[in-house]
């Protein structure tokens, strides 16, 4: 499936891994996110997440207990994280 820049929507963008940092739901502190997939375009040096990659993370963090999270923690990691919830409850959008 080829994408598009969101930025300028040039197609010279690739899939990469990225740390990306992150305010946890409760506000208290932000974690790095390491090995977060990302898209980067090339014509206007943009990296940024999918919106379902967002969406993603945002849900998991509202879903675990964020208390054993460290300062720092793979994509893959946090994704693989057992849930207390088996949804988020507040999110209405699906």
């Amino acid at each position: 499936m080829s994408h598009s820049c969101e930025w300028c929507d040039s197609t010279n963008i690739k899939e990469i891994s990225d740390s990306v940092f992150w305010e946890l739901p409760d506000g208290t502190r932000a974690i790095e996110i390491t090995e977060t997939p990302a898209l980067t375009c090339s014509e206007c040096a943009m990296t940024y997440q999918k919106e379902t990659t967002i969406k993603g993370i945002e849900n998991q963090l509202y879903l675990i207990d964020c208390k054993k999270i460290g300062k720092s923690i793979s994509y893959e990691e946090l994704m693989n994280i057992p849930r207390l919830l088996k949804r988020n409850y507040f999110d209405f959008s699906s």
